[in-house]
């Protein structure tokens, strides 16, 4: 599984006209899932955001995890993250999971969250979104488990 993290001062998706999820201060977290992925891993990369620290401390030093600054998180499935772009011109969608093992551990993933404590926005699995964010910093994070 994959997440790109970004520390955002607001993120908000749009699905068909619609605002379905919003958050103000928190991470914006784009959601891979890959072919072979098991929930043991969604449960660990969903410990893993919660606890990354990247928010400033008293001293302006990334020490604060997401929670210890009372944000919130706006998940959103992002299949392109699996994506093979190691050759050619065009990414190859082969290591991306099935859609509905994909969903499953989406909408997993974000129930860990929310289990740890977390306030948790989502897009819509599969829908055509438009996410928009502001990304404090510029801070942004790969992480994979």
């Amino acid at each position: 599984m994959i997440a790109m993290i970004q520390r955002v001062t607001n993120a908000s998706v749009v699905v068909e006209g619609d605002a379905v999820g919003k958050i103000d201060h928190g991470l914006l977290v784009l959601l891979g899932v890959e072919k072979g992925d098991t929930d043991a891993q969604c449960k660990r990369l969903a410990e893993k955001v919660l606890a990354y620290r990247i928010f400033a401390d008293q001293q302006g030093k990334m020490n604060l995890n997401v929670q210890q600054v009372a944000g919130d998180l706006l998940v959103i499935s992002q299949f392109t993250l699996a994506a093979d772009t190691k050759k050619g011109n065009r990414p190859g969608f082969s290591n991306g999971a099935e859609p509905i093992e994909a969903k499953r551990l989406y909408l997993d993933f974000s129930e860990q969250c929310r289990l740890l404590g977390c306030h948790v926005e989502n897009g819509i699995f599969a829908a055509d979104m438009q996410v928009t964010s502001t990304n404090d910093g510029p801070t942004t994070f790969w992480l994979q488990v």
